[in-house]
């Protein structure tokens, strides 16, 4: 007699399991199974999670697991798991560990040598990457830090990779930085994406140097795309006459007026032109 193979049956481990950014159905039938089979489901807010588990009608057991909580729920979490039993770990939105909690209890199941399963799904960068238009090599930094000159400090590291560039930050800050990302990034292209996957989901588009320009709601988390470096091998140096006039019209005119009509006129990286503005405007 032949025993078959349970194809139901899920191996004991830990699941790191994606749950949709926005839109409710864009969940996996894995990720909904493995759910289902969990002995313990970690999530940061309760709250969150138990609106989607409810709309798949799932009813294993969720606790908290957040970055205040996370140290002491270890222990408990790591001893259930050698117990040869089924957890899986949520975020509110996109996938654990990925600037959201996680990371410790991963990293202790790996000493611990317990099995770790990732359950791909939704996530908001590959989601802006794949309508950006840009580079698919890209660098994530997660959210910004909340600190002017911290922020200043690493797009100073931001400006010399070129690749595309994505990181998190709330509507609400992002109008804070506008002039920042026009002193680093004015060359570049940027998409802004707003609510991904909601019904209110929304993408700015435009040059970094107009981004005054977007009619922008500053409501939620926003995903930013920077697109990769421009070729400047064949752009040229402001000259002493481009640079007098400029000192002219900043007089009467804004610096992203100037920039705009310099660099129609002539082959001038548009962060070169911006740079001087800020230069000589600063000097006044």
């Amino acid at each position: 007699m032949t025993v078959k193979e349970d194809k139901n049956k899920i191996e004991s481990g830990l699941y790191i399991v994606s749950t949709p950014i926005g839109n409710l159905k864009d969940i996996t039938l894995r990720a909904i199974d493995i759910l289902k089979k969990s002995n313990l489901i970690l999530c940061e807010d309760t709250r969150v999670s138990k609106k989607l588990l409810s709309f798949y009608e799932i009813k294993t057991k969720i606790i908290s697991n957040h970055k205040f909580n996370e140290k002491s729920n270890l222990q408990k979490v790591l001893n259930i798991l050698k117990d040869d039993q089924i957890v899986s770990v949520i975020s509110d939105a996109g996938t654990p560990a990925i600037s959201d909690p996680g990371r410790l209890l991963i990293s202790s199941c790996i000493k611990e040598k317990i099995s770790i399963f990732p359950v791909p799904g939704p996530s908001a960068i590959l989601a802006s990457l794949s309508v950006s238009g840009f580079s698919d090599q890209f660098y994530f930094h997660g959210f910004l830090p909340d600190k002017l000159n911290s922020i200043k400090k690493d797009f100073d590291f931001f400006k010399n990779i070129n690749t595309s560039i994505v990181f998190f930050i709330s509507a609400r800050k992002l109008f804070k930085i506008f002039e920042v990302l026009k002193e680093y990034f004015a060359d570049r292209e940027i998409l802004i994406s707003r609510e991904i996957t909601k019904m209110h989901e929304t993408f700015y588009r435009g040059r970094v140097s107009e981004i005054d320009n977007f009619n922008f709601n500053p409501k939620g988390e926003v995903t930013i795309v920077i697109s990769e470096k421009k070729d400047q091998n064949n752009k040229q140096n402001l000259s002493e006459s481009d640079k007098k006039r400029i000192e002219k019209l900043i007089i009467n005119k804004s610096i992203k007026d100037i920039v705009r009509i310099i660099s129609q006129e002539k082959n001038i990286s548009k962060s070169k032109i911006y740079n001087y503005c800020l230069k000589v405007k600063n000097e006044k």
